[in-house]
């Protein structure tokens, strides 16, 4: 309940901030979700019950019309002059963590609503500024389905279960975590924590999640360690170095994110380009090279092509058609 309030306060504020005229309420219920959803009443209760919480705020909703030779209905509007911060003096870390944190915002699960907001603004011919909301312009990508709930968990204290496949393993084993911190890596996301059947600091990569990772608790369920212990794990469990190298062709404009850490890149036969990557763990590289199906090939080294092989023969063996001779 607490996230859906912040989301719709959220919300609220963009509606307001970015139109240059007066909105009625009407207007408003229709352009957010939570409004729109509720009956009259629900909706009437609610929206004053939120603008009183952003006067509390410090965030002042001016009341006007439109036109005021016309007895027009009173409409709301935030003025960006009155909402805007001072200029701030910041260190180079405290400016960094509000960067990051202004990238990740759309994986928040805030963005999609407050653009749908914008969109039925538009629609019904209100005139809005986006510029206002720059700030929230993402620069990273979660494409994790756990990425959002982990998230969530972490900000709120809450444990959390799910089904995690390890490397080399054939079955996904069921984990309960009390989750500290969620970190992205070479464009991976990790979530490190207390594993409670193991008793210990472990670290789980989101993308290895079967499933759904579901809550399993109460927000404050407990207490998250001092931020030099979590830190001190985080270092302890994270992947080790990089340490051997793979040479692989790929098909033109295939495979950005090989591409990414590629450290060399040279033309190839075919059209196609060999790129250099780094890595530790040939299971998880694999893994990655396999569902780009036949637009990538290892060229080198050969335990790499055949764990590659392995997994496309497992793929066919599982749809019941017959192997072509994969890897020939």
């Amino acid at each position: 309940m607490a996230d859906r309030k912040t989301e719709r306060l959220m919300n609220l504020i963009f509606t307001l901030l970015v139109t240059r005229q007066y909105l009625s309420k009407d207007q408003i219920r229709q352009a957010i979700a939570d409004y729109r959803e509720s009956n009259q009443v629900a909706f009437e209760r609610k929206f004053e019950r939120d603008k009183e919480e952003l006067r509390e705020l410090g965030i002042a909703v001016e009341t006007g019309t439109n036109d005021k030779y016309f007895d027009d209905e009173p409409g709301y509007r935030i003025r960006r002059d009155t909402a805007e911060l001072p200029d701030l003096d910041l260190t180079r870390e405290e400016a960094a963590v509000l960067g990051l944190a202004a990238q990740v915002w759309e994986h928040a699960g805030l963005a999609s609503s407050s653009t749908s907001a914008l969109v039925k603004l538009k629609a019904a011919g209100v005139d809005v500024d986006t510029d206002v909301l720059r700030m929230a312009e993402p620069k990273l990508s979660a494409h994790e389905p756990a990425f959002e709930v982990a998230l969530d968990a972490a900000a709120r204290s809450v444990p959390v279960r799910f089904a995690y496949r390890r490397p080399g393993a054939d079955e996904p084993s069921q984990r309960h975590v009390e989750p500290w911190r969620i970190l992205s890596w070479r464009g991976r996301w990790y979530l490190v924590g207390h594993d409670v059947d193991r008793d210990a600091p472990r670290m789980f990569r989101l993308s290895r999640v079967v499933g759904d990772l579901e809550l399993d608790g109460e927000p404050g369920a407990f207490r998250r360690p001092p931020e030099e212990v979590v830190s001190a794990a985080a270092t302890a469990l994270f992947p080790r170095p990089s340490d051997r190298v793979a040479r692989l062709s790929v098909a033109e404009r295939r495979a950005n994110a090989l591409r990414r850490t590629a450290t060399h890149v040279e033309a190839g036969p075919d059209g196609r380009d060999v790129l250099v990557v780094p890595f530790s763990t040939g299971w998880d590289l694999a893994a990655e090279i396999a569902s780009y199906g036949p637009d990538v090939v290892v060229l080198d080294p050969p335990d790499l092509r055949d764990q590659v092989v392995a997994r496309l023969r497992a793929v066919l063996a599982d749809t019941g058609l017959p192997s072509p001779g994969v890897g020939a």
